[in-house]
């Protein structure tokens, strides 16, 4: 059927105007709300207030104004249907043949760590929902649009059809709508859930990105899900693995601590080496300093763009990935040589990296918590008789805020300004620490004056030992173990400083 009438109240009104503007020259009559009919009526397009065509004016701060037989009725009788036509009829309802709505930003609003409930409570969207399910569930006579990005097919298929949309399209956007509205429901009920400590389920849909190749071997089937490409851009290269997008994301959050140009070099989810320096060139010189053979086939990131310096450094070495936020041209076209070697770049602001929470499958169930978003800055606590120097404590900071992204148990050796060794996934702190100071022996490092960093308490003196063997002079730890005192006292003896910081970051 011809739509002759459309109902629009929108909160994103990114491309509304030239929506409404497009409707209105077919001839369709606009019904619009608050916000948006003030817009519409600015940019001289012709609409009817809601509280006109209800005949009942908006209550309680606007609460209530869709929520009214005439517009559900306008949108749910079934066209054709002779017992519905009659009752619309009698009942004065007017047929709504378009809905377009987006909803109040929920989302949006709850991201801000300083909201309160009373304030995420008014974001939460009562009629809007209603609307967009009244009209999905009509979806053989109604079109019902969620997205400002239908507006462009929506009017396409109407120019193409005689002001008619066809079924196929009304049925993909009802099934649009439906997860939207679901996926709506579901931020609200975990954000509740999560403010009221109740015992509510947890639930989260997510729409499919791509199907990828594998999974983490090639026996396994995998897919993505989210809003990845959101945030990042591929500009060259194969497609990227499973295994490749989980070091995308682990590089992302690593280089997120450092504000300084940084460079890191990531295998398996590890770091390799981190450097920084004002000279991007010097920065990848310290990471990969490090170690010179695991970054083989594994993912750099820089958080400045690269440079053609830069470039012809890493070009020295076979890399799967590479991220930064931009490439200069004579750094891209270098890399582009490179038939296989993946370009990404990093669109959002790692403010927007953590908008879901860190979930993991167990047997029978999901392990759901808040991501370890807390950054290396610390209030350190000196325990030891021997205060750090001021080099001491620049080192100690950026261990910290390396070690946090290191497989547990973790070590880490470290400059003011680079990584010495790393030492991951151990079963033994002390192994963890010896492996770390082989690394950096192997790579020609000295560890005289550096400061480890431990990802957990030592349980024994026996990882610091380890470490003030290979020369640290400075150690950072959560502290917390029952034997602090004995540690300490370890710590006092070889005339070590060492830094409590009352926080833990295992990374299982």
């Amino acid at each position: 059927m011809k739509i002759t009438r459309a109902l629009i109240s929108v909160s994103d009104k990114s491309g509304v105007v030239e929506f409404a503007r497009a409707l209105e020259k077919q001839g369709i009559d606009i019904i619009s709300t608050g916000g948006t009919a003030e817009l519409l009526r600015k940019e001289g397009v012709p609409v009817r207030e809601i509280s006109q065509f209800t005949d009942f004016p908006e209550v309680l701060e606007g609460r209530v104004k869709t929520l009214h037989p005439r517009v559900h009725g306008g949108l749910l009788y079934k066209r054709g249907n002779a017992l519905h036509e009659q009752q619309a009829q009698e009942c004065g309802f007017q047929p709504i043949d378009l809905v377009v709505v987006n909803l109040y930003p929920f989302e949006k609003t709850v991201a801000n760590p300083d909201v309160t409930l009373a304030e995420a409570i008014e974001q939460i969207d009562i009629g809007g929902p209603s609307m967009i399910r009244s009209a999905a569930k009509n979806y053989e006579s109604v079109t019902v649009v969620v997205s400002p990005d239908d507006y462009a097919t929506v009017l396409e298929t109407m120019n193409d059809h005689d002001g008619e949309t066809t079924l196929k399209l009304r049925e993909r956007l009802a099934i649009k709508a439906f997860i939207k509205t679901s996926e709506y429901d579901r931020a609200i009920s975990n954000f509740l859930n999560r403010e009221q400590a109740t015992d509510a389920s947890f639930s989260i849909s997510l729409p499919m990105v791509t199907r990828l190749r594998y999974g983490e071997n090639p026996h396994q089937t995998a897919a993505l899900y989210g809003d990845f490409d959101k945030h990042f851009e591929k500009l060259h290269g194969k497609e990227l693995s499973f295994n490749n997008i989980l070091d995308i994301s682990a590089a992302t959050s690593l280089i997120a601590e450092f504000a300084e140009p940084t460079v890191a070099i990531l295998k398996h989810t590890n770091p390799c080496g981190v450097g920084t320096d004002a000279d991007l060139r010097e920065a990848w010189e310290k990471a990969f300093a490090t170690d010179k053979q695991a970054p083989f086939g594994g993912i750099i990131i820089c958080n400045r763009p690269i440079n053609e310096s830069l470039a012809k450094a890493i070009s020295e070495i076979f890399s799967e990935v590479i991220i930064a936020p931009d490439f200069e041209a004579n750094a891209r076209a270098m890399f582009q040589k490179k038939k296989n070697l993946r370009l990404i770049r990093a669109l959002k602001p790692k403010s927007d990296r953590n908008s879901l929470p860190d979930v993991r499958s167990v047997v029978g169930g999901l392990l759901v918590q808040d991501k370890d978003v807390a950054n290396g800055e610390v209030q350190p606590m000196v325990v030891t008789d021997r205060q750090p120097t001021e080099a001491e404590t620049a080192a100690t900071m950026f261990a910290w805020r390396v070690v946090k992204h290191v497989k547990s148990n973790a070590i880490v050796y470290a400059l003011g300004d680079r990584t010495l060794g790393i030492g991951a996934g151990q079963m033994a702190r002390v192994d963890a620490s010896r492996i770390a100071a082989w690394k950096a022996e192997e790579s020609g490092l000295s560890l005289a004056g550096s400061a480890v960093a431990s990802d957990a308490f030592f349980p024994f003196p026996d990882a610091l030992l380890a470490a003030a063997d290979a020369g640290a002079t400075c150690a950072i730890q959560p502290g917390g173990s029952v034997r602090d005192e004995e540690v300490i006292a370890a710590a006092n003896e070889r005339k070590l400083a060492m830094i409590f910081t009352g926080r833990r970051h295992f990374r299982h």
